[in-house]
This record gives structure tokens, sequence and C-alpha cells, in this order.
């Protein structure tokens, strides 16, 4: 078979599988530096803000910025012209200053446009040094210009991705904190339940989407209390026996506002919602499930929530102390919560304060 098609197969089998943007690139990368034969390949992207060119990947290099007007790759960006420069240092447009910052000697550059669906340029490929000393050819040329063609639409489709993920996030907490009118929590106490569930999902090892999903359930742990009365949920005093009955309805409401979604997400949503209250010995609410009766995401916010409740001031208690937090955490393993997870949790307590420090309450 010949060499060029077993390394595009090669390659073809790993994007395939595939679906965090920088591995992807990470990949045409090295598909393009061995089936053209170079030495270094680089992808950048443009900066509206800054107006530079960045490097999203570049071979043995951290990161490359740039003006956007300047060089090779700011000649190609701004003209949509392919360049194949056969000596970089007698071509006026080559600037050499990257060169001396990196100690590195460019001889020959292969640099394409890439463009996205609207044909507006996004970026460049540029292919760097040919090796045993050669010139890049046609051939390279057409086959730089395939790889581009699915590197632009790789990076197309994860920009659109993270710009639908940003509204979806946007949305999922702006619905979490729909009770903000009634209800003394904050804003970033839900985000941070959903930020602690995160922490806690990698370390048992679930994968990315659905660490994802986790982060964004958790915040929905107390959408039902838009369904309580003000008289209870507004009370400044203790609630009598049958003002906490009606107060422990809210897991229940939530439970109705989300069970019936086909999403995955709100389904997730949904469990959180019914059973963030349940406790590990089954003296928990609405329904006194025990140890794994409880899911694991109704496991997880339930020990994420009371933790941030715990570190935060509210109208009826003083913030307490992360070791006062820590003591009750283990006082309550394989009581309220499930003791592996009060062991991670406690494991990585210098990572959950950081997010807890990273988003205070505003005063």
């Amino acid at each position: 078979m010949d060499r060029k098609l077993k390394v595009i197969l090669n390659y073809s089998s790993q994007i395939a599988k595939e679906r965090d943007l920088k591995k992807v690139l990470l990949y045409l990368t090295n598909l393009a530096k061995e089936i053209i034969e170079a030495d270094r390949c680089s992808i950048f992207l443009f900066d509206k803000d800054r107006k530079t060119l960045w490097t999203i990947i570049a071979h043995g290099v951290e990161k490359i910025e740039i003006p956007a007007a300047k060089g090779i790759a700011g000649y190609v960006f701004n003209k949509g012209e392919i360049l194949n420069i056969p000596d970089a240092y007698k071509d006026p447009r080559f600037d050499k200053e990257i060169d001396k910052k990196t100690g590195y000697r460019t001889k020959s550059i292969l640099a394409v446009p890439l463009f996205n669906r609207k044909q507006e340029i996004i970026g460049v490929f540029q292919v760097i040094n040919k090796l045993n000393g050669k010139h890049f050819t046609k051939e390279d040329v057409e086959l730089l210009s395939h790889i581009s063609l699915y590197a632009s639409s790789t990076i197309e489709n994860a920009i659109l991705y993270e710009k639908l993920k940003k509204a979806h996030e946007d949305v999922i907490y702006r619905l979490s904190h729909a009770t903000k009118f009634k209800d003394p929590e904050t804003q970033n106490h839900i985000i941070r339940v959903g930020l602690y569930c995160e922490v806690l999902a990698r370390e048992l090892g679930f994968d990315e989407e659905d660490v994802e999903i986790v982060k964004l359930a958790a915040p929905m742990h107390d959408i039902g209390k838009v369904g309580i009365p003000d008289r209870v949920l507004l009370k400044p005093g203790k609630l009598n026996e049958e003002e906490w009955e009606i107060m422990k309805k809210h897991t229940i409401y939530g439970y109705e506002i989300l069970k019936e979604s086909e999403s995955k997400l709100l389904q997730i949503a949904a469990k959180i919602a019914l059973e963030h209250h349940e406790k590990w010995d089954g003296t928990g609410y609405p329904h006194g499930k025990k140890g794994e009766e409880i899911s694991i995401y109704g496991r997880m916010t339930s020990i994420s929530d009371v933790f941030d409740a715990l570190t935060s001031e509210r109208p009826y208690k003083k913030t307490w102390s992360i070791d006062q937090t820590l003591e009750y955490l283990n006082k309550m393993k394989g009581k309220q919560f499930d003791p592996e997870l009060t062991d991670i949790f406690i494991k990585n307590i210098d990572e959950i304060y950081q997010i807890k420090r990273e988003l205070k309450d505003e005063s």
C-alpha cells in the first residue's frame, strides 16, 4: 500500500474518535508534517480583538503571536493567497524576528489560508522546512490545501459549538436562579455547586460529556423552590412542622418540572432535584432512599450543596471555617454522605476551595 495512503488512514481513524479541538488539530498538523515530509507545522488563528494571528498548534514552540499584517502568515491571511517559498530569507515578507527569538532556522515555507463557510479567512496553515533540503512541490500544495479544508471545518464547528455551549450554560444558570427574588441563595452558589460536582465527576472517571452534563445539571437542584409559598420560603425564623413539610416538597416540584424532557441533561437534573436531600443512611427526604438507591448524581450534589452552604454566610447563619466544615463532612460520612464521595471531596479540597474563593458571593 502507498506510504501516504497508510499515513492518511492511520490518522483518519484517530481523528474520527477525537472530539477535542486541539487534539484534532494536533493530529492534522502531525498528518501534514508526515505526509508532506516537513520539519514543523503551525496553525494560526485570527484574534479579532487583538488584531493578531496566534498559534493554536505549533510544533517545537509553546505559542507564537504576531500582528495580523506581519510575516508570511500575515500576508497569506490578508491576501488569501497560497505561498510556496523555497528560501524564506530571500523573501522580503518573511519576518526573521521569530527565528531570532526561538533559535530556529527557517528555510522553505508553504502557507495556506483557512476559510470558513462564508469564505472569510479565519487563519493560516503553515508548514516549514521540507526535509532532505528539498522544496515543497505542487503535490504538497494540493495535499496541504485538502488538509486545510478539514482543519477549517473543524475550527469553525468548534467555534460554533463553543458559542452554543455558552448560550446553553447561560440559559441553565438563569433558569436555575429563577428563585433569586425569593431565595437567599446566590447565583454564584448554584454555579459553585456545579463546579464542585465537576471535580467529583472527573475524579470518578466520567467521560468529558458526562462531566459537562453533571456540571450543568447540578445547578438546577433547587429549581423546585419556585413552587414554595413565600410565607414558608421567606420566613425569617424556624419553620414549624407543617411549614417544613411544605418546604420539603421543593424536591418533588423540581423533579416534576424537569422529568419529562428527552434531554439526558434534564433527566439527570430531575434526579438531582429529587434526591439532593436524600441521605446515605436513609433518613433524608422526600423518599427516604439510602445508599446506592440514591443516584450518584444526587449523592454528588448533596455533599457539594452542603459544603457550599456551610462555608457561605446566610441571613440565618455565619460562615463556617474550612476546618469546621471538614470536621462536619467527616462526622457525616456514612450517615448523610456517601463515604467514598466524602473521601474524594476532602482529597480535592484545595481545588474545591479555590473555586469557592474565585466565585465569591457579592457582598
